[in-house]
């Protein structure tokens, strides 16, 4: 596999040149040569986090296929014209297979896909298509209800914080469901929410966790790519729910639980599919029930009898007996969002641009 920064592709690919493909995507199947996979990260490679997640996905085509797959990985690409640049030279230089794995990469690769239609492109986070541009991607919401059942059972004083990268529908939905979910144990507590407009700035994740504790929240949750939320949590005394690996470790013995990303399967299943010569464009959103949203071990500190009820929820939630966002649901004027004995629709659920009652904060 080949790990290349940003700025090495772009030197490699301006002074090589490069040819497209002429094959079929059905034309792959049974192909000599390997399969040629490009992998675009928003962010570099941690010990933890969203990339993490991600690379783990490509960690396990590499177990799959073993030499029969050749694999480009670029990392820290987020700006869109970057963006849009690797994802062209990628598709040109033969790329079978080309992986997205941020929001942001989405209009970039809504350009490119269409140039090269015997190229499969696959965007993690996407809610556009094309014919051969497909998404996955993971019902985060599933694991923050849980993961705000557990802080709803262990906060004291009925204030938890969220902290999330952007106000987009991917991070709103997962807010809300994280106090709803702690609603459900202690419909009286409130959520304070901080977004960063970041994915990735430990300074400011900082300074907006120390300003949650100051608010008096004993519970903070944070979606980005970094453990500062988890780590500033526990260091003022306060438990933390980590978000795409478990974080345990950065947290002082006071992380409840993460809601993990395991993106094995989603990579898998695109890379089968294009060197069976199956592959087509689909939307894919999987949760708890797929293994995609998976919760880590609960501390220790959670009583046995609630860690029993957190499980018993995980297996209700993945069996469709409990669905986080069942009505009645109010916004935060008070107006009713989803009637009593509805929930709110998967459309909907993508594209929420609304917090719901209880929450403290603002969308822009």
């Amino acid at each position: 596999m080949f790990n290349l920064t940003r700025r090495q592709f772009l030197r490699y690919s301006g002074a090589t040149g490069v040819a497209l493909g002429t094959g079929s995507l059905a034309s792959f199947a049974g192909a000599e040569e390997p399969l040629k996979i490009g992998v675009v990260y928003v962010s570099p490679i941690a010990e933890i986090g969203w990339t993490k997640q991600h690379s783990l996905g490509v960690d396990a085509i590499k177990k799959e296929f073993g030499d029969k797959v050749a694999i480009t990985v670029i990392d820290n690409i987020f700006m869109p014209q970057d963006a849009e640049r690797v994802f062209r030279e990628l598709a040109a230089s033969g790329n079978q297979l080309i992986f997205g794995t941020s929001f942001s990469h989405g209009t970039p690769m809504q350009k490119v896909a269409p140039r090269f239609p015997k190229t499969a492109f696959e965007h993690c986070s996407g809610i556009v298509h094309r014919a051969n541009l497909g998404t996955f991607e993971a019902k985060y919401y599933e694991g923050t209800f849980v993961a705000g059942a557990a802080g709803g059972h262990m906060s004291k004083s009925g204030k938890i914080g969220f902290i999330g990268g952007f106000p987009i529908p991917d991070i709103v939905g997962p807010a809300n469901a994280l106090l709803l979910g702690a609603q459900s144990v202690n419909p009286e507590v409130t959520c304070n929410a901080i977004f960063l407009n970041s994915w990735f700035d430990p300074g400011k994740e900082k300074e907006a966790a120390n300003t949650l504790l100051s608010q008096g929240c004993d519970v903070i949750c944070s979606m980005t790519d970094t453990a500062t939320g988890v780590q500033v949590a526990g260091e003022g005394g306060a438990w933390s729910i980590g978000y795409a690996s478990d974080m345990a470790k950065f947290g002082s013995g006071k992380q409840l639980t993460a809601f993990t990303l395991d993106w094995s399967s989603e990579y898998l299943r695109a890379a089968k599919g294009v060197a069976e010569g199956t592959w087509k464009a689909e939307a894919r959103w999987d949760g708890l029930a797929a293994g995609v949203v998976k919760m880590a071990p609960y501390n220790e500190a959670i009583p046995a009898d609630i860690q029993a009820k957190l499980k018993q929820l995980e297996a209700d939630i993945a069996a469709g007996k409990i669905h986080p966002y069942a009505g009645e649901l109010k916004d935060q004027d008070g107006n009713v969002k989803v009637a009593a004995g509805s929930v709110l629709s998967d459309t909907d659920i993508r594209g929420m641009n609304w917090f719901v009652r209880g929450m403290i904060g603002k969308l822009s």
